[in-house]
């Protein structure tokens, strides 16, 4: 147990780290941990680099994993299955394809476009931005392992009712029809070697950096202003763990962002250390992530009006029941 939370601390934590910025920051810079400028210099550091090398380290793995499972694979893999444990497993493969939710729509075009149920592809669309399994890693070095796996349950949970109602609703008829028109050509996946492998997750590695790179900056930025230089009593008046509407807010001025959840998580945990709800903070950290609406105008090329209300619809309801409950039980988790 020791040495879990040694290797815990040091590797995923990264301790070594923060220690290494103490100095610099102290030494080199000759600013005080304390003020707000070193503070913040010091947030912003090790934010950075932390989630920069957890994120090449994760993405390449994942993206290793991921080659074994083109396109027409996970066709057949969930061809045969129906109901609950289609949406299930869609839910599942939604962990391993770590995008943001406008890089999600395109494979759920594939998905529908190979015949694939609306349901099914509708709980991969939910699952993918909002509980990829770099994030989970990224949460419990922020936070802790409890609220990484409570936020993995809810999510997957999420995505499954939501592509349930979906499904049991009978709404293909509102996707667009070209959606259903342009007929994928099934053609034969050629095996990989290891270095072919190895070669496709270098890729999706520098892919996924040039395309978060700059929401990643900005998310920090953000969390160090939050952190050393608004005062906690006007975070409180507004996002205080005491203010029943304070989960609608979030929820609400997390809507019209757009940045990567890796953009978001410094945020969260820069609101948590000023004294707002655990629920609070995972309520727009999701909302931004699984609701923004540049991936809502997106979505609303391939589906129409009543499909994109009632999506929404699900997903705001979900993720203000999530907030509420973490806010709730967050000593549990804390």
């Amino acid at each position: 147990m020791i040495i879990f939370h040694w290797l815990n601390d040091q590797l995923l934590k990264m301790q070594w780290l923060s220690e290494l910025i103490k100095y610099l920051v102290q030494n080199v810079f000759g600013l005080d941990l304390n003020s707000r400028l070193g503070g913040s210099i010091h947030f912003y550091i090790y934010d950075v680099i932390k989630i920069f090398i957890l994120l090449s380290v994760l993405i390449f793995a994942i993206s290793y994993i991921q080659s074994y499972f083109p396109p027409e694979r996970t066709k057949k893999m969930l061809g045969g299955m129906r109901g609950i444990w289609a949406n299930t497993l869609g839910a599942l493969l939604g962990t391993v394809t770590p995008f943001c939710s406008c890089s999600s729509i395109p494979l759920f075009i594939g998905f529908t476009n190979a015949g694939l149920p609306i349901g099914v592809t509708f709980s991969f669309l939910i699952s993918s931005p909002l509980v990829d399994l770099a994030s989970v890693l990224l949460l419990a070095s922020i936070f802790n392992w409890k609220i990484a796996i409570a936020y993995v349950v809810v999510g997957l949970i999420l995505a499954i009712i939501g592509g349930t109602i979906i499904s049991k609703a009978k709404l293909e008829k509102y996707v667009e029809p070209f959606v259903y028109n342009n007929k994928v050509t099934e053609l034969a996946q050629a095996e990989l070697t290891k270095k072919d492998r190895v070669i496709f997750a270098k890729e999706q590695v520098l892919q996924i950096i040039k395309k978060v790179w700059l929401y990643i900056l900005i998310g920090v930025g953000i969390g160090a202003a939050i952190h050393n230089w608004i005062p906690q009593d006007i975070i409180s008046a507004v996002l205080g763990q005491d203010k029943w509407y304070s989960v609608l807010i979030a929820t609400g001025v997390g809507v019209p962002m757009y940045a990567d959840i890796f953009g978001t998580l410094p945020i969260a945990e820069a609101l948590v250390l000023k004294g707002v709800g655990l629920g609070t903070a995972l309520s727009f950290m999701m909302a931004v992530t699984a609701l923004s609406l540049p991936s809502l105008i997106l979505l609303k090329r391939v589906v129409k009006t009543k499909l994109l209300i009632i999506f929404t619809a699900i997903v705001t309801a979900g993720i203000l029941i999530i907030g509420y409950a973490f806010n709730a039980f967050a000593q549990f988790l804390m």
